[in-house]
């Protein structure tokens, strides 16, 4: 089957094809609830009611306002389109939860002038919609912070002519799918664009807005990645049994309440720190908080393991709608969040530490592949819909893949230790794998064994000669010579030397994509910035951008006529370092994408050898390095990961890896200025007055972790 990526979804072919494959009787459950559910909003709030309701019927954050009509839009019509995510402000107006007064455009003096002059222009809107006056929906100045609210609320009285989508991202990638690139369009005349752009072809004929909505989000859905979270269903699995028969899993923490009713996380946060202290130590409150509030974040398709303990995963299984879900009838444990059990077999794996310390926690690929293919406790391996192939890549590789469809290269930038070239290795086979409908694509991202085979594969040249993966370091002495073309020595037969022109590692690349054009090729440059860019690039600089792709120009040396093919990408490295972007050339600049690596303590999280957590100590000594040195010299978590990626766990581990990689590295951002130092690790240890480590890391590694402890506590940046 023909495929061809575009902004990030997979698209199975032509618009034909695709409605031949889509099966319209399969949705029309799912329309039957979409619709059931609009009628509902219409009911609960009828249209004549709007003039003069109250706004306790409307707002969010009241006591007991459990039907309010943005409630309802946000949490309680999942299959009419989310409109979830964001802060409480997308609705306008909202009662604060944990703090006296309501949240409203302060221009209008107080809440009930704020409130007439929304509840007005939903009036409005409706009438205007009515009208098809679209235009003038979005222009109700009232309604101007809410673009998804109104889009939806207008919806729901007025379908005619609009479609349940309400992300501008969204509707944005469904329209270039039909061909529609037009800027500018605001949140409704966007909306009913895409819905002109679609009912205008006979292929929809008798089509419901619904039916619409239900196959672009199936044939080209613009959220390609969704997250694998691990969740414990109680001490020692307590609730396993019932969430497995229930259709959930479910966590504690029940004196928050009800996650809906907090506007954004730092009101949640405010008042869970209110309740839980965890001996002062603010980032593990902070930590804490998150892990509760991500069950709020969860979304439909998103992977739930159900663990127990380190050891034992107890199921696997997919959020269904409606994703959270307060249930005040539990006795306790009423965090909820609806899981469809694929597999809700018990297995066995190596213990997970932080596991141990952790109740809701994201799941990496190697882990979850490790999982998938465990054995269950019965011996055999677990049926499942669930498949190693469908580990899902994480946002970074998906914002490598934009840059590279808007731009053709992309640099990869950050401080050392941030897992820049690794991460371009793991783009690089995954993306060229998906490109060539390769089922191993998915597989290469959490198993390095996997990865090296396919990297293998796609830099050896195939049958045809072609070699889709080219891998380069650049260097002081690296040239246009060795880049492009130019004359290199080569031995007579006589022992003597003759100049030869060769052709240099990118026209090698480029040519085998010219004579390819079906396939895509990518080249790999680590540190880029360690060479003069602008010369080893020559005249091909202006070649690059995409809209110069296919544009031939005559090569110096050679006097060949020559092009960089549209089919071929470029994915580089940066240590800012070595360098700040700010000093490339501004010409390469503008031609490349540049993504940022920073250091993620993510990674590092509920990591702790002794008294010294690892997250903290990662998160305290940035601070300060960018304080005293640049955010650009900060360190990478990967000074406190071992060659196969997992954090260190002992004290001689952590000794050694401080003595050998990290504190050279601190000494050359400090210039060897042991003031800085100190500054950087504590007078406790760095001894100012002799210049020397006050702790010998190797020979006192307990010592080392004990003063990093204390000076690190809670991650102070002091």
């Amino acid at each position: 089957m023909e495929q061809r990526q575009i902004q990030g979804a997979l698209v199975k072919g032509p618009l034909e094809q695709a409605l031949e494959e889509f099966d319209r009787s399969a949705v029309q459950d799912a329309v039957a609830a979409a619709e059931r559910q609009r009628l509902e909003v219409v009911r609960e709030f009828p249209r004549d009611a709007w003039p003069t309701m109250p706004i306790e019927r409307y707002a969010v954050g009241l006591p007991g306002g459990e039907h309010t009509f943005c409630r309802m839009l946000e949490f309680q019509t999942p299959d009419l389109g989310s409109i979830k995510g964001g802060s409480s402000r997308k609705l306008v107006i909202y009662k604060h939860k944990n703090s006296p007064g309501w949240y409203f455009d302060p221009s209008y003096g107080d809440v009930e002038a704020a409130w007439n002059a929304v509840r007005g222009a939903f009036v409005e809107a409706f009438a205007l919609a009515e009208a098809g006056d679209w235009a003038g929906v979005d222009a109700l100045q009232p309604l101007r912070p809410g673009a998804a609210l109104r889009t939806k609320a207008v919806f729901c009285y007025v379908p005619a002519g609009l479609l349940p989508i309400y992300s501008r991202e969204h509707l944005a990638h469904f329209r270039e799918l039909f061909g529609d690139t037009t800027p500018g369009l605001d949140a409704v005349q966007d909306n009913h664009r895409l819905y002109q752009l679609i009912t205008e072809r006979p292929e929809f004929d008798g089509w419901s807005a619904h039916e619409i909505a239900q196959f672009l989000y199936r044939w080209a859905d613009p959220r390609p990645t969704h997250r694998t979270v691990k969740i414990a269903p109680g001490p020692d699995g307590k609730y396993w049994d019932e969430c497995r028969d229930g259709g959930y899993i479910c966590v504690g923490w029940d004196d928050t309440g009800d996650l809906r009713d907090y506007p954004s996380f730092d009101d949640f946060r405010a008042a869970f720190a209110s309740g839980h202290s965890y001996g002062g130590n603010q980032s593990q409150v902070t930590r804490k908080a998150k892990e509760v509030w991500m069950l709020n974040e969860l979304e439909p398709g998103d992977v739930v393991v159900a663990n127990r303990g380190t050891s034992t995963v107890l199921g696997i299984g997919v959020v269904r709608q409606p994703g959270y879900q307060w249930r005040a009838e539990r006795p306790e444990y009423k965090h909820t969040v609806a899981v469809d059990w694929s597999n809700p077999v018990e297995r066995t794996i190596e213990p997970v530490k932080r596991w141990a310390l952790t109740t809701v926690q994201q799941v990496p690929q190697t882990l979850y592949q490790r999982i998938l293919a465990s054995p269950t406790t019965q011996g055999g391996p677990g049926e499942t819909s669930i498949t190693i192939e469908d580990v899902p890549p994480e946002p970074v590789l998906l914002d490598i893949q934009d840059a590279l469809q808007r731009k053709g290269q992309v640099v990869l930038y950050g401080p050392p230790g941030t897992g820049k070239t690794y991460t371009a290795r793991r783009f690089a086979a995954w993306w060229l794998l998906r490109r060539n409908r390769d089922p191993e694509a998915g597989a290469v991202l959490g198993d390095p064994g996997r990865l090296r085979a396919a990297e293998a594969r796609l830099a050896a040249a195939g049958t045809d000669g072609a070699t889709q993966l080219t891998r380069v370091t650049f260097h002081p002495s690296y040239t246009y010579e060795d880049f492009v073309e130019g004359y290199k020595p080569r031995p007579t037969g006589a022992g003597g030397l003759e100049l030869d022109l060769r052709d240099g590692t990118f026209k090698r690349a480029c040519l085998t994509a010219a004579a390819n054009p079906d396939r895509t090729y990518l080249v790999m440059i680590d540190e880029i910035n360690r060479a003069n860019v602008a010369k080893v690039l020559g005249e091909l600089i202006t070649l690059l951008e995409l809209d110069k792709r296919g544009l031939e120009v005559e090569l110096p040396q050679s006097g060949h006529r020559f092009s960089v093919p549209a089919n071929l990408y470029i994915v580089a490295t940066m240590n800012t370092a070595d360098r700040s972007i700010r000093q490339l050339d501004a010409a390469l600049r503008r031609r490349f994408a540049f993504v940022e690596l920073l250091p993620d303590p993510g990674v590092l999280e509920g990591e702790q050898i002794g008294p010294l957590a690892l997250d903290d100590f990662l998160i305290g000594l940035n601070r300060r390095i960018a304080r005293y040195a640049g955010r650009e010299q900060q360190v990478g978590h990967s000074f406190l990961l071992d060659a196969a990626g997992i954090p260190l766990t002992t004290p001689a581990q952590f000794a050694a890896a401080f003595r050998y990689e990290l504190f050279p590295l601190l000494q050359e951002f400090a210039y060897e200025d042991f003031s800085e130092l100190a500054h950087y690790l504590g007078a406790d240890v760095i001894d100012t007055e002799k210049q020397v480590l006050a702790i010998d890391p190797t020979g006192d590694p307990d010592g080392l972790l004990a003063a990093l402890a204390v000076e690190f506590k809670g991650n102070d940046a002091s």
